[in-house]
């Protein structure tokens, strides 16, 4: 059997097992037994328990980015691209329970270097998030209009580190034992409803602002709105 074959039946063995027992549960022998291999030839292919770990966490994310990114369409409408873009990456989470889990669970909670490699996953997700907002702004009337003010580097930043973590929280609410689990579509759809919703407004001028009430209380206005 071709060593590239043979580690990936490794390394699959091993997401399985990751995934369910975490790090320092998981057990070599049941990897080795999982894989049909000998605990020697994953050590001789993968050196250590540890970097066997981190060649896990680093196929998965390479994985679950690759396919948001064949998602999405570079020349479509910005809307169009999120929509792809999380459609994309719910329905590989979906598909990926065990790699989910490793990346969304297991690498954070043991720590240095895991967590590293998961925080630049999410820093790159993160990176296409803001362009697309930044280009949405950019259709919108080149980003400033009449009565609008423009966006910010740190508020869309802001604004990509808050999707993507409610994408991820979501993601392990579909991925959840509990309840009916939706298809990636409704997740997505979900998640367009809110995040859209609020980018169109952004872009078009149209904020949320808390204002001082004669009784010393906030209530909420909309500045910039052009609606009645």
């Amino acid at each position: 059997m071709p060593r590239e074959v043979r580690e990936r039946q490794m390394i699959d063995a091993a997401v399985r097992v990751f995934a369910r027992c975490g790090y320092s549960a998981a057990s070599m022998d049941e990897i080795a037994e999982l894989a049909g291999a000998s605990k020697p030839l994953i050590y001789l292919y993968l050196h250590s328990k540890e970097d066997l770990f981190g060649t896990c966490i680093r196929r998965e994310a390479e994985a679950l980015l690759g396919a948001v990114r064949s998602a999405v369409e570079p020349h479509a409408p910005a809307d169009r691209r999120l929509w792809d873009g999380l459609r994309a990456f719910f329905a590989h989470t979906a598909a990926h329970p065990e790699g989910w889990a490793v990346l969304s669970c297991r690498a954070r909670t043991h720590g240095e270097p895991f967590d590293r490699v998961v925080a630049e996953l999410r820093e790159e997700i993160v990176e296409v998030v803001v362009r697309l907002i930044e280009e949405a702004a950019e259709d919108a009337d080149g980003g400033v209009g009449a009565g609008r003010a423009p966006l910010d580097g740190r508020e869309v930043t802001g604004l990509a580190h808050a999707l993507v973590g409610a994408a991820e929280s979501l993601a392990g609410w579909a991925n959840g034992p509990a309840g009916t689990v939706p298809s990636a579509r409704e997740t997505a759809e979900t998640l367009m409803n809110v995040a859209w919703v609020g980018l169109e407004n952004l872009v078009s001028g149209r904020r949320w602002e808390a204002a001082a009430s004669g009784a010393g209380g906030r209530t909420l206005s909309c500045r910039g709105s052009d609606r009645p």
